[in-house]
């Protein structure tokens, strides 16, 4: 596309969180024009340095405000909506920015014209799960598939990379506390790498195979969560012994944590990790579009570096 007189228009909602600096990034190197619409555009400015000289340009667009909505897709000839949370500050926000503002994005973007919409739900989305997280994710894909039946849907698993708020967090754990709690050892998850995920939204917004449909995406290895919090202690050098917590103790913390800021754990999440976040069997996957997922083994130890006694040591294998 470079050399071109017309450059193509890209519409990023939540552009400057986890995965969408990865999909900010990719899109300026397809020499697009991207708008990454937040509802804080002062913090979105540290990804202008990602592109030329007026080529990423941060605006005030929350997806609950269908007027800001309107002014952000006009003209644009992709939108991608990465907005989502994982605990609601008060009640009513997984309705209000899963569902609803699911929906006014969809919605906004087909009356504009837009090319290709693709939106980035989670795996676990369904209208009959239990936890409110899930079920206003299923009923924003279907809000979706409503009102731009082409859009592209992307279900990831848990997300790694530098930036994450998982391996970053437990490890975190690892090294202050003398015990590594386990909730819900069981449950199972794909970890998917970031950088796959962008590259996933940007295959879905190039293929001509790819609208209407859902990709699950996750990684090339299914995992326990215990599985995973013995590979951080590994990998950190972190000799903790794994305690499993009483489930009513956990629902008890789950329920006070709730009046926190940002809650570690929800009575919500609880929920959810009562469900396998893995790829459904025959859902099509990154290998449909294209792509070869990396591995957690193969990024994650780069970035829990910093964890470990003395920085760079050998780690020490974590008691079981």
């Amino acid at each position: 596309m470079r050399g071109s007189t017309v450059r193509k228009v890209a519409t990023v909602f939540g552009g400057s969180g986890f995965i969408g600096r990865y999909v900010v990034q990719r899109l300026a190197n397809m020499d697009y024009v991207v708008r990454v619409a937040v509802t804080d555009p002062n913090g979105a400015r540290f990804l202008q340095t990602q592109g030329r000289v007026g080529q990423i340009v941060p605006l005030a667009a929350g997806v609950d405000d269908a007027g800001a909505v309107a002014r952000a897709v006009a003209g644009a000839d992709l939108v991608v909506n990465l907005v989502g949370i994982l605990a609601e500050r008060k009640p009513g926000d997984f309705q209000r920015i899963h569902r609803e503002g699911a929906a006014t994005v969809a919605r906004v973007s087909a009356a504009a014209g837009v090319e290709r919409l693709v939106h980035v739900s989670a795996i676990g989305a369904d209208p009959d799960s239990p936890s409110r997280y899930g079920k206003t994710k299923g009923e924003g894909e279907a809000a979706v598939r409503a009102a731009f039946p082409q859009a592209v849907i992307l279900r990831p698993s848990i997300v790694f990379g530098p930036e994450d708020q998982f391996f970053n967090r437990f490890a975190g754990m690892a090294r202050l506390l003398p015990v590594m709690p386990v909730v819900e050892g069981d449950a199972r998850f794909q970890p998917v790498y970031v950088g796959d995920v962008a590259d996933a939204v940007v295959a879905a917004a190039t293929r001509d195979d790819a609208p209407g449909k859902t990709f699950e995406l996750g990684g090339p290895k299914v995992w326990s969560f215990r599985d995973l919090l013995r590979f951080i202690l590994d990998t950190t050098g972190h000799r903790r012994r794994m305690l499993d917590m009483p489930a009513g103790l956990v629902r008890l913390q789950a329920q006070l944590s709730e009046f926190l800021p940002k809650p570690p754990l929800t009575r919500d999440q609880l929920l959810m990790l009562q469900r396998d976040n893995v790829v459904a069997q025959g859902a099509a996957g990154l290998a449909a579009l294209g792509l070869t997922p990396k591995s957690v083994e193969a990024v994650v130890p780069g970035y829990l570096l910093r964890f470990r006694p003395g920085g760079g040591r050998r780690p020490v294998p974590a008691d079981r």
